[in-house]
């Protein structure tokens, strides 16, 4: 297994059970629990390769669609058992955001693709299999909430991995600090409010 095949495997599972989630809150059935569950697992993924004009990776190899599902159906069965599903959601969320951004740095490297690509894809694969989840389930997408850090941490994330590979470290290491660096982020924003400002209107100066 290549390193790339190991973080999306585990980026899969883990926004799997996010989307599982989200679906628990919908109450959906077990069918709509894996179709939530697998939007969210490949979403980015799948972005993230058409862009690369890659073979698509669950289409190559089903058996990430196999753990989505499966991690769906533990879902399905234990979710009542968690004393706050949304904050569950939101912790596993920052995990996976922190395994998919380097999953899209990875891969963009891997095609020779240009710094500003590499930062794109990056924050593509974090990003986009959430954003699709939460329009679907029709709930306000974590990429959007107001000021909260989210697809920052995923371009400061694929950022510095660009960084420290521009240092010679190794590629295997700069994805682990790419990955430390998002979740940090997401982290610091979770449990300490940290904030960008956002734009408030003001009345027009006469």
């Amino acid at each position: 297994m290549t390193a790339l095949q190991g973080l999306d495997y585990a980026s899969v599972f883990v926004f799997a059970l996010t989307g599982a989630l989200v679906a628990s809150r919908a109450q959906l059935d077990l069918v709509g629990f894996v179709f939530i569950a697998c939007l969210t697992a490949v979403g980015g993924g799948t972005v993230r390769d058409v862009i690369l004009d890659r073979g698509v990776f669950w289409v190559e190899d089903p058996s990430f669609i196999a753990v989505a599902s499966a991690a769906a159906v533990v879902v399905f069965l234990t979710a009542h058992l968690l004393e706050s599903r949304l904050r569950a959601i939101f912790w596993l969320d920052a995990l996976a955001l922190a395994v998919a951004v380097p999953a899209g740095v990875a891969a963009a490297i891997g095609v020779s693709a240009g710094w500003p690509i590499v930062i794109i894809m990056g924050v593509a694969t974090g990003c986009f299999g959430g954003l699709m989840r939460d329009v679907v389930c029709n709930e306000v997408p974590l990429v959007l909430k107001q000021g909260e850090l989210y697809v920052t941490c995923a371009f400061v994330g694929a950022a510095s991995a660009l960084a420290l590979i521009g240092f010679d470290v190794p590629l295997p290491l700069a994805l682990f600090g790419c990955g430390v660096v998002t979740f940090a982020l997401r982290a610091g924003s979770l449990a300490f409010g940290w904030r960008l400002p956002v734009y408030k209107s003001r009345p027009p100066r006469g």
